[in-house]
């Protein structure tokens, strides 16, 4: 019946609600679609149902006590900054304390004899600071920036100046060395003054202690700086809060699980405490000190070791008090939640992009094949020239798929040939020797033969005697009649075809702390003292030697040793002698020794046909 005007103007103004009707108009048109929900009511959920725990409204000012400051030493390479450490937490240690054994521990407090206490960060150089301070945690109240009297400034220490000025952390300059002929502690001084660095002696605000790390000299006067500029600084904090605190590493620990070294910002950290940094959480069962031994609780600026832990926290996490196991549950799955709406925003900006790239090469080629005609057009294997008319073939090296494709009506077949145009992968060929309409033939088998590929029939029938012709030739036919399994198999055949890719697996590293030179069988040999700082040693794999970030030496050990023993591995937190075969190289205190295996892994495919 015509339509009159009333009935389309009410057409026209009409709402459709009919989801159904909407998805298949979209269907009709060429497009897929899916129901997202409505942006603005996620937002406003997102602000009234928030579960997560945040940390405390600033405290009242009458409860603020004084804390001790935190410290964080940094300096370039060999300039002492690792004996400086080792010197600073000697004299915090009792002699042969746990058999002798150092506890390892990212933090460690100094006492000192007028009843200060300072805690110092023993952090992995400048990039973990740097990673602290873009999480917005600035855990260090003071700098205390080691120069080599011999050497002067170098770029790590201006790099290390950088960081002070950008977290805006006050600096200590400790010229090391002193005890050196070639020491000029004048000339280091002056040089500081090049990067705004104006010491005492210039009538600036930064205090210069010479020291010598190795001899000891000075030790005391660079504490009674770091004290004396902390009182200046009056730091205070909140003693009776809910606990707040950072991670400053985590690491598994035989014994006592999962373990976490956390510096307590805010409150006092006590056995039982629920704790949540990131996402993961912690019912406190043990804490701590640097030394090893068990405390009852810990006070502010306090570095001491949380077991407990469920997962491993991230070094940077916020640490905070909850008051119950569900509040936590429902922070972190609050917490989670809010990643994988991130993670699904970004990737839907990349899809996006792709999108966009992909469709202007289809209409460029879609174009391409209008003006040439479906025969003419060769999907992979050969390109067309169309100034030239002539065929060029396609080089390719490198794994590849050749493929027949057969399907019951053109629409079909045009509808899978349209997907394979959205084919970009560069790390296997797809190649299309022949498509059609039609069942699989004889001819098809043959051909698939040819070129060492497969057949792929959709929603057509495919004979006794030619499925026998395939089996004999044994050439690989796929049958399906939904088009999603078709690219399912697809994508399986081209992952199949791929290499198997050389991966390295890192098995443990350690650190040099000493060098030696013993004789073996009448043959002089290096020897490097070890300290295994992660996972394990194992002799049977390959070791590497890097040096300020250059690696000077890639293959086997001849020898692994602990103290008189020879072994196989060496565990985390142990030390170790070891020696190579290329008796050229001199092992120099701080080199990194990285122990890892090669192994093989299977490629994954890089495109998928978005369905």
């Amino acid at each position: 019946m015509p339509q009159t005007v009333e009935s389309i103007q009410h057409a026209k103004s009409a709402d459709v609600y009919d989801v159904k009707v909407i998805q298949k108009t979209l269907t009709f048109l060429g497009y897929r679609s899916r129901i997202i929900a409505n942006p603005e009511m996620a937002v406003a959920k997102k602000e009234e149902s928030s579960k997560d725990i945040e940390p405390q409204p600033p405290p009242d000012p009458s409860v603020l006590v004084r804390r001790p400051p935190v410290v964080t030493i940094m300096g370039h390479v060999d300039h002492g900054k690792t004996t400086l450490l080792d010197a600073l937490r000697s004299t915090n240690v009792v002699a042969q304390e746990f058999g002798g054994i150092t506890q390892h521990i990212g933090a460690f407090s100094v006492k000192l004899p007028s009843g200060n206490t300072i805690s110092f960060l023993d952090t992995p150089g400048h990039a973990a600071f740097s990673h602290m301070r873009a999480r917005g945690a600035s855990l260090t109240d003071i700098i205390i920036l080691v120069v080599a009297a011999d050497d002067g400034l170098m770029p790590q220490t201006v790099e290390s100046i950088q960081h002070a000025k950008s977290a805006d952390v006050p600096l200590i300059v400790a010229i090391n060395k002193m005890d050196k002929h070639t020491a000029d502690v004048e000339g280091t001084e002056q040089m500081l003054l090049q990067y705004d660095v104006v010491p005492e002696k210039f009538g600036g605000d930064v205090q210069c202690v010479p020291i010598s790390a190795l001899k000891g000299t000075n030790l005391q006067q660079l504490q009674e700086a770091v004290i004396t500029l902390a009182e200046l600084m009056d730091l205070k904090g909140d003693p009776v809060g809910l606990v707040e605190g950072r991670v400053i590493e985590s690491r598994l620990v035989t014994g006592k699980g999962k373990v976490a070294t956390v510096i307590i910002e805010r409150g006092t950290l006590k056995k039982g405490n629920l704790l949540i940094a990131g996402t993961s959480w912690a019912k406190v069962r043990g804490i701590y000190s640097d030394k090893g031994s068990q405390l009852k609780e810990a006070t502010l600026s306090t570095p001491v070791e949380v077991t407990g832990w469920k997962e491993f926290p991230s070094a940077g996490d916020k640490v905070l008090q909850a008051q119950s196991e569900k509040q936590i549950k429902d922070a972190i799955e609050w917490r989670n939640s809010l990643k994988m709406e991130e993670k699904m925003e970004t990737d839907q900006e990349a899809i996006n992009e792709k999108r966009e790239k992909h469709d202007a090469e289809y209409k460029k080629q879609l174009q391409l094949r209008q003006k040439l005609g479906r025969r003419e057009y060769m999907y992979v294997v050969k390109t067309i020239n169309p100034n030239r008319g002539k065929e060029e073939e396609v080089h390719h090296e490198g794994p590849s798929l050749s493929i027949v494709l057969k399907g019951d009506v053109d629409g079909s077949l045009d509808a899978i040939l349209n997907t394979l145009d959205t084919y970009k992968s560069q790390i296997c060929r797809l190649s299309i020797i022949h498509h059609g309409v039609g069942e699989v033939t004889m001819s098809d088998i043959d051909n698939a033969k040819l070129f060492d590929g497969e057949v792929f029939a959709f929603n057509v029938p495919v004979s006794e005697t030619v499925r026998e012709h395939a089996k004999l030739n044994n050439v690989v036919i796929h049958e399906d009649n939904v088009i999603y399994k078709l690219f399912d198999n697809l994508v399986d055949s081209l992952s199949k075809r791929l290499p198997l890719r050389e991966e390295q697996e890192i098995i443990g590293e350690a650190t040099v702390v000493d060098s030696f030179n013993v004789s073996f069988k009448k043959k002089p040999m290096r020897v490097a003292g070890c300290r295994v700082t992660s996972g394990v040693l194992q002799r049977k794999h390959n070791f590497r030697i890097i040096r300020d970030e250059e690696e000077i030496y890639n293959g086997p050990v001849v020898s692994l040793k602990h103290h008189k023993s020879e072994l196989e591995t060496i565990k985390q937190d142990t030390e170790c002698g070891l020696s190579i075969s290329d008796n050229d190289i001199k092992f120099e205190r701080g080199d990194l020794i990285i122990c890892y295996r090669n192994y093989t892994t299977e490629q994954t495919l890089d495109w998928t046909p978005g369905f």
